[in-house]
């Protein structure tokens, strides 16, 4: 499949897997060597690309004398200079002190995913296998850079694309409101942890007036692409838009929104969320028909996680069971992806909170490992910080633990959705009812994409419940339990909601199907486990649920 290669790119690395070192340019030079490999590997992951000539001859020639190692260094570099020819004066430059790499003509394939820190590399000098083992420790600390490289897009998500809205009168001011329509879409699914989103800049290269599907596949790498036009009609302006599969090149759906002209930037959020949400859903719902009746190991890389995330999310058992299978066979084939562990205690944390655990010791283990295992690939990943947070909440009531990890989490994304989700919860949990709504409302608005609304819905019924209003506590509840009436945390809500409403035999009924579902729920068990036990908010949800008939 075609690259596209960036203006001024000399040289590809593949750093994680097989390494290998190679001309940008179709034919071009490739590098062989182990340690000439290993000397460029070394300044691709400095610093600026900057590396000591004392660092590298003691890495690589460890063994020898410093004369001698001097002058193995500058035998290399002299190899180099005649693999790579005229590019060697334009990559590498060096003082009697140092090396340095241009990393802006440097362009990194794979991803931390992809396999071991360069694998087959057998370079045996104790400098260079220290080195080598500190990064496979914690591969995710080369993450950065990879960022804004279509290749380092995990394999297992798919990739989005946004073109520029194209302005049907040809006018500036239309082509510039195309523009900004594409960028804010663009912006809005990059939030998403399920999704790779081609930059807006990378899009806007290829805006023309004939959208060619196949270069938007083969240039950016895009599985699908968000395209449409803008234009005026009366006083209004019209965005039409469709979302393509750049593999077939079929239309997966059209939207149409329509704002007058004078109101289109201040009007205009309703009709872009639900662009934004259409993506997610029409995503989710061709991956799971994907995954139907194919064992895992038949199905492709960037179909797992999806599919495995929206399994979790729906109704049934079975399919929660079948989420496990397809993220455990993605967690197989990219053990260096820190999201997918996270995701994986996310699973673990869910089947034992909502009672569907055959072992709750055992789960509740493989739960902290997962979200373990996801921070040490990334330390400073906002997502993984909020499962982790997740999971010290819910499993372990380390409710200071938890708010720890979503301060932290947000601090490094103040747009993270799921992590303003998380702390509303946490909020409700404690009584602080005023900041709960705030927080889980705010989470809604930063998540449009999110597939799986019904856990939006479920935590901010939680957080009303905590505020006191109880009618949109239970219409929240509602509107969760119709998009997934086994999360039985909302139907514990509903019954709340419905005792404080003063509506004693519905809560009643409620309390009847609690029960059917989960006959061995007990309220002294949700005492003992859940995280608000110690508080208010707690208290009154015991009251609630005994007065509606649960032992």
């Amino acid at each position: 499949m075609g690259r596209y290669v960036m203006l001024g790119e000399l040289l590809t690395i593949n750093l994680f897997g097989a390494c290998t070192v190679s001309s940008a340019e179709a034919g071009g030079f490739v590098v062989s060597g182990a340690k000439h490999r290993a000397l460029l590997a070394l300044l691709a992951t400095a610093p600026f690309g900057r590396r000591t000539r004392a660092f590298l001859q003691e890495t690589l020639w460890g063994a020898t004398c410093y004369d001698t190692g001097r002058q193995s260094l500058r035998r290399a570099l002299s190899d180099l200079r005649h693999i790579m020819g005229k590019s060697y004066e334009e990559l590498i430059a060096g003082s009697n002190a140092d090396l340095s790499l241009d990393l802006s003509r440097v362009r990194f394939l794979g991803h931390v995913s992809s396999g071991p820190f360069l694998e087959g590399l057998d370079i045996r000098e104790p400098g260079f296998v220290a080195w080598v083992a500190g990064i496979r420790q914690n591969p995710g600390q080369l993450a950065g850079l990879f960022r804004g490289s279509q290749e380092l897009f995990s394999p297992l998500l798919p990739v989005v694309a946004v073109l520029p809205f194209r302005a049907v009168d040809g006018e500036h001011p239309t082509r510039v409101l195309g523009d900004w329509v594409a960028e804010e879409i663009c912006r809005s699914l990059s939030r998403s942890h399920l999704l790779a989103v081609i930059s807006h800049l990378s899009c806007r290269a290829l805006a023309s007036a004939q959208i060619d599907m196949a270069a938007v596949r083969n240039a950016l790498q895009a599985d699908y692409c968000v395209t449409g036009t803008l234009r005026r009609s009366g006083g209004n302006l019209v965005l039409d838009t469709d979302f393509v599969d750049t593999r077939s090149g079929r239309i997966l759906w059209t939207r149409q929104f329509m704002q007058a002209a004078e109101r289109f930037i201040d009007g205009s959020a309703e009709g872009l969320a639900a662009i934004v949400a259409a993506v997610g859903a029409a995503i989710a719902e061709q991956a799971l028909v994907y995954v139907r009746s194919k064992v895992p190991a038949a199905i492709d890389d960037h179909w797992l996680l999806i599919a495995g995330v929206a399994l979790m999310h729906r109704a049934t058992l079975r399919d929660f069971a079948r989420a496990r299978e397809l993220l455990e066979e993605a967690a197989r084939r990219a053990p260096y992806t820190p999201e997918l562990h996270a995701w994986l205690g996310k699973w673990y944390v869910l089947s034992v909170f909502n009672g569907w655990s055959a072992d709750v010791a055992q789960e509740t283990r493989h739960a902290l490992d997962s979200t373990a295992r996801a921070l040490d690939l990334e330390p400073d990943n906002a997502f993984c910080l909020t499962i982790d947070g997740f999971a010290q909440n819910n499993l372990l009531r380390r409710l200071d633990i938890a708010d720890t990890r979503y301060a932290a989490a947000l601090e490094r994304n103040p747009s993270a959705g799921l992590s303003w989700l998380l702390k509303g919860a946490l909020h409700a949990f404690r009584d602080e009812g005023a900041s709960a709504v705030k927080a889980t409302e705010r989470a809604r608005r930063l998540s449009p994409l999110d597939p799986f609304g019904y856990f939006y819905d479920s935590l901010n019924a939680t957080a009303h419940l905590a505020m006191g209003d109880h009618q949109r506590a239970l219409d929240l509840a509602d509107r969760s339990l119709s998009q997934n009436d086994r999360h039985l945390s909302t139907l514990r809500t509903k019954i709340v909601a419905l005792h404080n409403l003063g509506r004693g035999q519905d809560a009643a009924v409620a309390g009847q199907e609690l029960l059917r579902r989960q006959p061995d729920f007990t309220v002294a068990g949700y005492q003992r486990s859940h995280p608000a036990a110690d508080y208010a908010f707690g208290r009154n949800a015991a009251a609630a649920l005994r007065a509606a008939g649960i032992p």
